[in-house]
């Protein structure tokens, strides 16, 4: 991509932006998913859903955060380099803040009934933000009979094998590609 030039407020709204994301989700990558889509769809309009499913499975399958992947990519696409660097750097403040005022005061407060059983409730919440952005993104993703397929075997793979997680996404891809060339042949 070419170098743009940005306006310093685009470069704040990016990291604003990928802040109160950063700041506002719990959980890990998947939970992050319902808010990115609605301050980057939704509110600011800078991709699709399609373009972040799509950003969002890149993020996934390379090495990294997918967070910090996700809010890279964004960053980048809207404003270059520079875009890039204010998105990770927004998405990562804020867990950097909270650990390093967590870190200072847990110590004393962990084993207090209150604490562990905030603790539990917010990885229920976590799990019901999951299996949302799961059925979310399997009505987008899973479209045909190869799609049905292609999830339940990776599905299975996933879940109830040693099969390392790159491994099967990497074969899933393998797949789809296969498969859409061979059917490409026979409507031809």
């Amino acid at each position: 991509m070419r170098s743009k030039k940005v306006s310093l407020k685009k470069l704040l709204e990016l990291y604003a932006s990928f802040f109160r994301i950063g700041g506002l989700t719990f959980g890990g990558g998947l939970a992050m998913l319902p808010m990115l889509k609605r301050e980057v769809v939704e509110q600011r309009k800078w991709c699709t859903e399609e373009e972040v499913l799509d950003m969002y499975a890149i993020g996934q399958c390379t090495p990294g955060v997918i967070a910090v992947n996700t809010a890279t990519y964004v960053g980048y696409r809207q404003a270059g380099f520079t875009g890039g660097v204010c998105a990770t750097l927004g998405v990562i403040s804020p867990s950097i803040i909270i650990i390093c005022l967590i870190a200072s005061i847990l110590q004393n407060f962990i084993h207090l009934p209150a604490v562990v059983h905030a603790l539990a409730g917010i990885r229920i919440v976590v799990c019901a933000l999951m299996v949302n952005t799961v059925v979310t993104m399997a009505r987008k993703g899973i479209v045909d009979k190869l799609g049905v397929a292609l999830f339940a075997a990776a599905f299975l793979l996933a879940c109830f094998t040693p099969v390392p997680t790159a491994a099967v996404i990497v074969l899933a891809a393998a797949a789809g590609v296969i498969a859409k060339k061979a059917e490409g042949r026979k409507l031809s």
